[in-house]
């Protein structure tokens, strides 16, 4: 079979890396050097796309059909506050699919996320295949730990359209110890903390390590904060500055919009290791007078740290609630590792120094460490590598709706892996007929902030006086996070049972459809370029396996 590469599909870059033949894990280059594929994917006006490097320099000339950080709409509903927030500043259209998720709009035809990680995921796919001389359909893919269900099977979707095998979705924080090579140290039960800030997520995680068997104690993060919103921060600030004094509204300027986002992002990266930087932009556009606005400023990295502190502020409470989770102190986290390019800013090494008390290990690239790991963790899974047992944990709560909006948790965040719980209710009715549980995922009381995982319905219950009919509720979820569902009224034994598989937001119709179609469409137009196969969302299929009802909603469980 062929061999199984490892990929982290990142918010900012991408990586994807493989075992050598000493069974170490090895970055794949692509043929001009690259080491990290940018997240970027351009399209032309006949649907061309373009993905990487190549796509990131028409961000500039191309900026409203030029699509980066999908990653943070993957899985997620286009009224969200963070979505929304991401829509005000891009450069091309975000609007709801008919589910309400969040695509893009090119070229007046509406996009996936999962499509346009598609792309990225199979220019991965080829510069593997060029490293290694053979072809490849098979992968371990890395999400940040804080993805939901709905999240993780929309990554799988990428890869099914992509044509690649995802054979494991794996926790980047869990990769990035691999990748340190924690579990070969022998002295041992060791906690460790992950701290990982990429592009456009953040992830805490807490993890003890001993004789190869990492154990996940607990989670935390937030999949609205990254180097992005740094970098978008800033650009906030010029845009503003640059309106006060020459009365020019940047954001109806795509091609000046790009140029400064570039700039902003690459003071920010001067700034990690410097105390000042120039941004110096000739001609970025032209004021109301036609004449040429020659844009420079000096900046310094005091001004850009007042500029996103409350971005810092954001990062604490995630930790202290992993560490409340896991039963721990900061104490007791014996070494804290570094993953995301973020953490390269000094502040947010501060940050990390002040919650642990201790300063955090930099033994790793941390644009490539987690790429790596996820090829360690293929070896491992093909018996090439060092062998490892990963014990991980439900990262949201998952529950019930109870009365009109609430949610009552049936199944707490943090929970090993595979996992059982029960719990027992009663009728709110005289002579109920049946009862109808409606399962959520996430965090908030108000369920309607958190996110539907699907319904299950027992029927036929036998008369009674309200409260005298008992229904016990059995949640399973196994160590694909696959969720299994039982209903039993306790009287008579009756029962049904559910599998509630999570949805990406595409109907595996829709997916077959996408790929039916880019393979009769798609031509070669060079390195890493693709013609993209489109198609409108027309249907919804429910996630679980039997339908809801169409009688009206009983009493309330």
């Amino acid at each position: 079979m062929s061999r199984i590469i490892g990929i982290d599909l990142g918010t900012t870059n991408s990586c994807v890396a493989v075992l050598d033949d000493r069974g170490q894990p090895t970055i794949l280059a692509a043929a001009d050097g690259e080491r990290t594929t940018p997240s970027w994917v351009s399209f032309s006006p006949t649907g061309q796309a373009t993905v990487g490097t190549r796509a990131r320099r028409q961000g500039v000339t191309n900026a409203s059909s030029t699509v980066f950080g999908a990653k943070r709409l993957i899985g997620r509903k286009v009224n969200a506050d963070d979505v929304s927030w991401f829509a005000r500043l891009a450069p091309f259209r975000i609007v709801a699919a008919p589910n309400g998720d969040a695509w893009v709009r090119v070229n007046g035809v509406p996009i996936s996320p999962q499509e346009i990680g598609a792309h990225i995921l199979r220019r991965l796919r080829q510069i593997a295949e060029e490293a290694l001389g053979e072809p490849v359909t098979r992968a371990v893919v890395t999400v940040p730990a804080y993805f939901d269900d709905a999240q993780r099977q929309a990554t799988r979707d990428a890869g099914q359209i992509a044509g690649l095998d995802i054979v494991r979705i794996l926790n980047e924080p869990t990769a990035a110890a691999l990748a340190y090579g924690a579990h070969r140290v022998k002295e041992g039960r060791r906690v460790i903390a992950v701290f990982d800030l990429g592009g456009g997520t953040f992830d805490i995680s807490i993890m003890s390590v001993d004789n190869g068997i990492f154990e996940v104690l607990a989670t935390g993060g937030d999949t609205a904060l990254g180097g992005e919103d740094w970098d978008r921060r800033f650009l906030e600030r010029l845009v503003d500055e640059i309106f006060d004094q020459h009365r020019v509204d940047l954001t109806a300027i795509p091609m000046a919009m790009s140029r400064l986002r570039e700039a902003c992002e690459e003071a920010k990266k001067a700034l990690s290791v410097a105390q000042n930087t120039t941004i110096a932009l000739p001609f970025l556009a032209n004021d109301h007078n036609g004449a040429p606005i020659n844009y420079e400023l000096t900046i310094s990295r005091e001004r850009v740290e007042q500029l996103t502190q409350d971005l810092l502020d954001r990062l604490e409470a995630p930790c202290t609630r992993a560490l409340a989770d896991a039963g721990l102190g900061a104490g007791d986290v014996e070494e804290v590792l570094l993953v995301g390019g973020m953490t390269r800013w000094p502040a947010v090494q501060r940050v990390v120094e002040r919650i642990y008390g201790k300063k955090p290990s930099k033994g790793a690239n941390p644009d490539e460490v987690v790429a790596c790991g996820a090829a360690a963790y293929a070896g491992i899974l093909t018996g090439e590598a060092d062998y490892a047992a990963l014990l991980d944990v439900t990262p949201h709560d998952i529950g019930i709706r109870v009365g009109d909006s609430g949610f009552a948790t049936v199944l707490p965040r943090n929970s090993m892996l595979p996992v059982r719980a029960r719990r027992i209710f009663a009728t709110s009715n005289d002579n109920q007929k049946f009862v109808s549980i409606e399962l959520f995922q996430g965090e908030s009381q108000d369920v309607s902030k958190n996110r539907k995982l699907g319904q299950i319905t027992l029927d036929d219950l036998p008369p009674g006086p309200a409260g005298s009919v008992r229904v016990e509720l059995v949640i399973t979820v196994d160590v694909e996070s696959l969720l299994s569902v039982v209903a039993r009224e306790l009287r008579t034994g009756r029962q049904t049972t559910v599998t509630i598989r999570p949805s990406g937001g595409l109907s595996q119709r829709e997916i077959v459809e996408i790929i039916t179609r880019r393979r009769e469409e798609s031509t070669t137009g060079g390195e890493g370029d693709v013609v993209s196969g489109r198609v409108r969302v027309t249907t919804r299929e429910h996630m679980i396996s039997t339908p809801e009802p169409d009688e009206p909603e009983p009493g309330k469980p």
